[in-house]
């Protein structure tokens, strides 16, 4: 089994913060890579979790040599122009753990790089929140991890060891592709009614069209789900809602903080992968229809 002693963290968003100053709380190194107009405009900036303050080693694609895990925490926006980048951190043994939202990063990866390379994983019970170089949560949440594949159990128990070493909160999943399709719904849910709705955790779990919207975009993707051969069902829904309610009523997620920053959200990888499904499977998704139209004339007024 492969030792971790070198990791790199690819995105400076909410979880690229959150994990990236957990390992260095711990004593492990740790560096953020990105290109070189980035690493002019970071390098000497300070960050902030929760009001303390944070240095980080900094470091251009072009400078990096091979780490032992990099974790991909960019936005999906921005996924594909990582890929191409990232390659100068990639040896014959690195392990790469994307945290992004969604079911698809890991198979975009795997085009690129191999499913030897990967493990799957899965972010969820935070509520981290990112607004130019401050990061605020009240929750740490966990990650779940697993191996899609037989070729990834080997990295997988490398991660797990490292994981135990640095106290990071995880479980492994023996079923880790019901687990992505899982939080998927969530996404798709809460994601999209907060940008839409504009409002936060407490407003989408509150009786009211917001949350009816939420409620019935999740209901889709089980019904998209099932289509594919994931039986997700109603109880996952309930224990996703369940844990939404833990989170603090004033945070928001991901596309939220996009609208309010008039940023590209990730619209595409959650009703836009509804819709596309939907069609294939012939079923109606009209939940998923508003919010993802809802979600393009919103970035249309930006």
């Amino acid at each position: 089994m492969k030792k971790i002693k070198t990791t790199a963290i690819v995105g400076m968003g909410a979880l690229g913060l959150l994990y990236g100053t957990y390992i260095l709380d711990k004593k492990f190194p740790v560096c953020y890579v990105m290109d070189e107009k980035r690493v002019r405009k970071y390098e000497n900036q300070v960050f902030y979790k929760n009001k303390e303050p944070y240095t980080f080693s900094i470091c251009s694609y072009k400078n990096m040599e091979p780490v032992d895990l990099l974790i991909v925490a960019v936005k999906y926006t921005s996924l594909q122009a990582a890929i191409e980048e990232m390659a100068g951190c990639i040896g014959k043994d690195t392990i790469i753990m994307s945290v992004l939202n969604g079911i698809s990063s890991e198979d975009i990866i795997a085009k690129q790089y191999g499913r030897a390379h990967l493990i799957d994983a899965v972010a969820q019970g935070m509520d981290a929140v990112k607004f130019g170089n401050e990061l605020t949560f009240s929750k740490m949440g966990e990650l779940r991890i697993g191996a899609k594949e037989a070729c990834e159990r080997k990295n997988l128990e490398s991660v797990k060891a490292y994981f135990d070493e640095i106290g990071m909160p995880y479980q492994a999943d023996e079923n880790i592709v019901h687990r992505m399709w899982g939080k998927f719904m969530l996404n798709v849910g809460v994601n999209q009614t907060c940008m839409v709705y504009q409002t936060n955790y407490g407003g989408c779990t509150t009786k009211g069209e917001a949350n009816r919207t939420m409620i019935a975009a999740m209901r889709e993707v089980i019904a998209i789900g099932q289509a594919e051969g994931v039986p997700i069902k109603e109880k996952d829904l309930n224990e996703y809602v369940a844990l939404l309610g833990t989170l603090s009523r004033e945070g928001m997620p991901s596309m939220r903080q996009d609208g309010i920053a008039k940023r590209p959200s990730e619209v595409e990888i959650f009703a836009g992968t509804v819709l596309k499904l939907a069609e294939k499977h012939g079923i109606l998704v009209p939940a998923n229809q508003f919010l993802y139209d809802s979600v393009k004339a919103i970035e249309a007024n930006y």
